[in-house]
């Protein structure tokens, strides 16, 4: 579990966001039934990505496929990336998830 001690437990940035667009987060050990749920909900968002780059290579082979049915793929192929680099910084795998930008706004996320 990541993120910072407090009193011998830690706060673990939960999947999704709260009320007002703002981040949710668990107190505890790791091992209560909303931890539980939270590593559920990542595990299945990193299926559905796996499931998603599957379909995406078969639609990629595909010379008919159309513009619209790449735009939807593109779509969700973009909400399911954003959901994986959440799952990771939450999991803390990326070594920099942690630590601010450079712009000092603590998302890890870069303007494209």
């Amino acid at each position: 579990m990541n993120g910072k001690a407090y009193e011998g437990h830690t706060f673990r940035l939960l999947p999704g966001v709260g009320p007002e667009e703002k981040p949710s987060y668990v107190l505890g050990d790791g091992t209560g039934p909303v931890s539980r749920m939270a590593a559920s909900i990542e595990g299945i968002r990193l299926g559905m990505a796996a499931d998603l780059l599957d379909h995406a290579a078969d639609l990629l082979a595909d010379r008919k496929t159309t513009g619209v049915e790449l735009h939807f793929l593109a779509s969700r192929l973009s909400e399911s990336l954003r959901e994986v680099v959440q799952v990771a910084e939450h999991r803390g795998a990326r070594s920099d998830a942690n630590r601010p930008e450079p712009d000092g706004d603590g998302t890890g996320r870069r303007e494209p």
